[in-house]
């Protein structure tokens, strides 16, 4: 059950590693059940679709079903997804409310960060806005603060730094330097102003790093079509077709 005010449960060493696929599962599940709710729970069909967008996507994967259904297998075990049975289609719902203690913000932020990867906060404040309204940076740094706390999110750079980049807190402790470094790297090549730069100046150069996101936010479109498509694709799969007179 999802709710806007949960109880934070105690502060864990760390979460439990998620495999790339694990990642993209539930990513796919938490985007789909916000973008197309009319078609969600899903089918294998559909998650294994999901998974293999090229639009809101990073990296880019081909997914079999056959090791989608591996992988939700134990994701159950784990308690994070639940299978729907009873119907003509075995179905997928997630149970990452419950699971992870979050609300509908918290959960979309995170689930763009399993579905693209690291990234900065003008990129996850527009990617997000596709599942939940995110007005502004501000809001965008209230919800990341609990989560930040909670080790779900881990920041790679100082909060409001440009170019910091943001991460789920679900990856190998390998994967995990491999981003610090690339962060690293964007630190050193990054201009050196020969003023300190203000709040004013910070919010000012975040949002023209928002504005090279319209490309991105155009992709975004285009994926919401993607996924209508698809949505009506899986419901003439289960619509029976009328006999000829």
């Amino acid at each position: 059950m999802s709710t806007d005010t949960p109880t934070t449960p105690p502060l864990p060493e760390t979460w439990p590693v998620l495999s790339a696929l694990d990642r993209r599962l539930l990513g796919v599940l938490v985007e789909k059940a916000k973008t197309t709710p009319d078609t969600y729970p899903l089918s294998l069909n559909a998650l294994a679709t999901g998974c293999n967008q090229k639009s809101n996507r990073d990296p880019i994967m081909h997914v079999e079903e056959a090791d989608a259904e591996n992988a939700l297998v134990a994701l159950q075990t784990n308690g994070l997804v639940i299978k729907i049975t009873g119907g003509r289609v075995v179905r997928w719902r997630h149970q990452l409310y419950d699971r992870w203690q979050v609300n509908k913000v918290e959960l979309a932020l995170i689930a763009d960060l399993l579905l693209r990867g690291a990234q900065t906060e003008g990129e996850l404040r527009s990617h997000a806005s596709r599942m939940e309204p995110v007005e502004d940076l501000e809001q965008l740094r209230q919800a990341l603060r609990p989560l930040v706390e909670r080790k779900l999110i881990v920041m790679l750079g100082p909060e409001g730094r440009r170019g910091t980049l943001i991460a789920h807190g679900f990856y190998t402790p390998q994967e995990l330097e491999v981003l610090r470094s690339q962060q690293g790297r964007a630190v050193e090549s990054a201009p050196v102003t020969s003023h300190p730069a203000s709040a004013h100046s910070d919010e000012v150069a975040t949002l023209a790093a928002e504005l090279q996101q319209v490309k991105r936010d155009i992709a975004a479109l285009q994926a919401r079509l993607e996924e209508t498509q698809q949505a009506v694709e899986e419901l003439r799969r289960h619509v029976p077709v009328a006999a000829e007179p």
